[in-house]
């Protein structure tokens, strides 16, 4: 794809389904302490995506697709064209074109990840009400930092404030996503979540991820994960294995949690503060020497086809059959 190219002008037929443009008017919040306590106050962002429904005489179950750092890309709308080929709909969402944003990679604090979850929970607001898509039945799969903003929106102390306590995802699929920040309190109410991740993951911590999904299962949700030996980051590409140079990443940085109003939770002090921002924990862990440059995607052998099966399987388990 054209990376000069806004993903909504480009027209978009996968599996026989042409891509429709949808708006969705969401926000950016400076952190998730503005996210919780002032929704309506944040900045308003109308953001956009493709919304791919296969033929039904019904409604019917959907998967948000939210991109990475690199944004939109192949992998995406091949992951797309396969959950259409299952009959599911799906709604491939553009964060970045919106924010005239073509990359995260280099500086991932051009808008912050409270805003990427707010972009998914704005956009599961305006895919429930469809009449094509079944409201009950919306899982979100989320990438790299994607992954992030998915898991993210499951959580109940960021999302109830935000769309309510009767609306949530059906499943969330957190595909090797960056758990730097993490909810002191991970309740996830009925939302089903499970991670997928590279053993040899070099963008974000493998120990980081296990620690939410046991969080999560800790506080009595429903969360599994799947640690793929000898896979790197993105190993669901159909490329081989190279490295990033620009890629600025900080994996063995401490965690920062964020408590129940949204505040950050500084690691040096342990203290909440409703004015610190990603930007703030970033050079931080710089400072601390835990910043470096280069990280590698791609993948080896059959990784993106065990990728392809367990996602498949994970969205037929919790939506079930599409018809």
């Amino acid at each position: 794809m054209d990376d000069e190219v806004r993903f909504r002008d480009l027209s978009v037929t996968l599996s026989g389904v042409a891509g429709e443009n949808v708006e969705v008017p969401s926000a950016n919040p400076v952190n998730f302490h503005q996210a919780v306590n002032d929704p309506k106050g944040c900045e308003p962002v109308v953001v956009d995506g493709k919304l791919f429904l296969p033929p039904s005489d019904r409604p019917l179950p959907l998967v948000m697709v939210v991109p990475g750092s690199l944004g939109v890309g192949d992998g995406h709308l091949a992951h797309t064209g396969a959950l259409l080929s299952e009959g599911y709909g799906v709604f491939v969402l553009d964060p970045f074109g919106p924010r005239s944003v073509t990359s995260t990679v280099a500086n991932q604090t051009q808008y912050s990840f409270a805003a990427s979850a707010f972009d998914v929970l704005a956009a599961l607001v305006v895919l429930s009400d469809h009449p094509g898509i079944d409201p009950e039945r919306i899982c979100a799969q989320g990438h790299s930092r994607g992954g992030s903003a998915v898991l993210t929106a499951a959580m109940r102390r960021f999302a109830d404030p935000i769309v309510g306590e009767g609306v949530g995802l059906a499943g969330v699929y957190a595909v090797y996503p960056w758990c730097g920040h993490q909810f002191a309190d991970p309740t996830v109410g009925a939302t089903r979540m499970r991670a997928i991740v590279g053993e040899q993951d070099d963008w974000v911590s493998v120990q980081q991820v296990q620690a939410q999904v046991q969080a999560i299962q800790v506080g009595g949700g429903d969360a599994s994960i799947r640690i793929v030996a000898g896979a790197a980051h993105s190993f669901d590409r159909l490329e081989a294995l190279y490295e990033i140079p620009e890629a600025s990443v900080t994996p063995g940085a401490p965690t920062v949690y964020v408590d129940d109003d949204g505040s950050m939770i500084d690691p040096g002090t342990g203290q909440a503060d409703p004015g610190i921002t990603d930007r703030d924990m970033f050079l931080a862990a710089i400072d601390a020497g835990f910043g470096r440059w280069g990280a590698h995607i791609g993948s080896v052998g059959d990784q993106p086809d065990v990728f392809r099966a367990d996602m498949l399987a994970f969205h037929t388990e919790v939506l079930g059959p599409p018809g």
